[in-house]
């Protein structure tokens, strides 16, 4: 099975891994993992006085400040992980490669906000499940 975990390094972040490590006779090690971290966008007023390369070392240092603890924990466990990172909004990106690589099942961590709580913050899990046909395990 080929499962995506998008990730953000957040105690929820933790959590979702904990729980798969927990449950390994349903989600361990035998199958295929993809670790996807989403770095939000720059403002288009800060990217215009940027050199491009400036930028992608800002993108890239804030997705290995996400991924370098995680590959310890799955290289730990034994896991199959490819780990990528992207660039813009969390759910539609999560949403997008789900359905452009072979995803059997996406697990991600939720803050498990109330229903007035994820509509006036946003919610990533939301946006993902209100986007992919997918099946999503939600871990709180």
């Amino acid at each position: 099975m080929n499962i995506l975990m998008p990730v953000d390094g957040s105690e929820y972040t933790k959590r979702m891994l904990s729980y798969i490590a927990a449950h390994d006779e349903l989600l361990g090690a035998q199958h295929e993992f993809t670790i996807l971290t989403v770095v939000p966008l720059l403002p288009a007023g800060v990217t215009g006085f940027l050199e491009r390369a400036m930028a992608d070392a800002y993108y890239e240092e804030c997705a290995q400040e996400v991924l370098r603890p995680i590959k310890a924990f799955t290289d730990q466990k034994g896991w199959k992980v490819q780990l990528i990172s992207r660039k813009g909004h969390a759910a539609e990106v999560v949403a997008e490669f789900a359905e452009k690589h072979p995803t059997d099942l996406i697990v991600m961590g939720t803050h498990g906000r109330s229903v007035i709580g994820s509509v006036v913050l946003g919610s990533v899990a939301t946006g993902v499940l209100a986007r992919t046909k997918v099946p999503v395990l939600l871990v709180r």
